[in-house]
């Protein structure tokens, strides 16, 4: 699949190409792929990207660079505006990832990425441009934020019960007259149709919960209450444990 029907003059050398996309909530584009390396960055908003390799929640300090071929799915989280930044493989050969990989947006790349974008930038200027932003991506630990669906009927609606309320604190044992089945049994179904315990799977729901809030810029206290924790340092711990940094790290104001 193309990228959008946009295609890069090549009689210029022009090794990148972006692009800008309003995405009000509920924007989403299905899965799809491209020929080109793409960088995915949000200028404004919440971007949820998914693929084969894991689903990542994207604010503005952080971009996904996505190898061509590799499919992938991208939506917005509410109101966003996102950057693509396509490059030709050809002129990147030194950069060998192979998976989706989270990479840091410093003040240097959103310039460079905004610079890029502009239509009256010479040929010798792009040219002169361009290295300087490939040189200027640098990986960062953070981890895809993936939260499995059971399939099986009575896990399913205990966990369509905690998306609509993350900060439910309760046992597996309180949902068991609801959804008919014992304590025990939803265990081992969360373990085997998630990968995960059930505490670990409520975890990663509620930082995937967690992330709009902190993109709005409500308090990391605030956030903390909304999705269930009892102090900020908690949060923060089981912030740091799922994602990879902390939410400071992950939101740099």
């Amino acid at each position: 699949m193309s990228r959008n029907g946009q295609e890069r003059d090549r009689r210029f050398g022009t090794a990148i190409l972006v692009g800008q996309f309003v995405m009000p909530r509920g924007t989403a584009f299905a899965e799809h792929w491209h020929p080109d390396h793409q960088l995915l960055c949000s200028e404004r908003g919440l971007l949820r990207i998914r693929s084969e390799h894991g689903t990542w929640l994207l604010p503005p300090s952080l971009a996904l660079w996505i190898p061509a071929h590799v499919p992938h799915a991208t939506a917005s989280e509410g109101d966003a505006v996102m950057r693509g930044v396509f490059v030709d493989p050809e002129s990147c050969p030194h950069i060998g990832w192979r998976d989706p990989t989270v990479v840091a947006v410093t003040p240097l790349l959103h310039a460079l990425v905004v610079h890029l974008d502009r239509t009256d930038l010479t040929p010798e200027a792009r040219s002169r441009a361009e290295p300087v932003l490939l040189d200027e991506l640098r990986p960062v630990p953070v981890t895809s934020v993936a939260v499995p669906e059971p399939r099986d009927p009575r896990a399913r609606a205990v966990a369509e019960a905690l998306r609509a309320r993350p900060a439910d604190g309760r046992a597996l044992a309180a949902y068991g007259g609801q959804v008919g089945a014992s304590a025990r049994t939803l265990a081992r179904l969360f373990v085997a149709e998630t990968g995960l315990g059930f505490g670990q799977w409520r975890e990663r729901l509620r930082m995937q919960a967690a992330l709009p809030y902190l993109v709005e810029g409500l308090p990391v206290e605030a956030v903390a209450r909304r999705v269930g924790y009892a102090s900020a340092s908690s949060f923060t711990a089981a912030f740091h444990r799922v994602v990879g940094v902390t939410p400071r790290q992950y939101f740099p104001r």
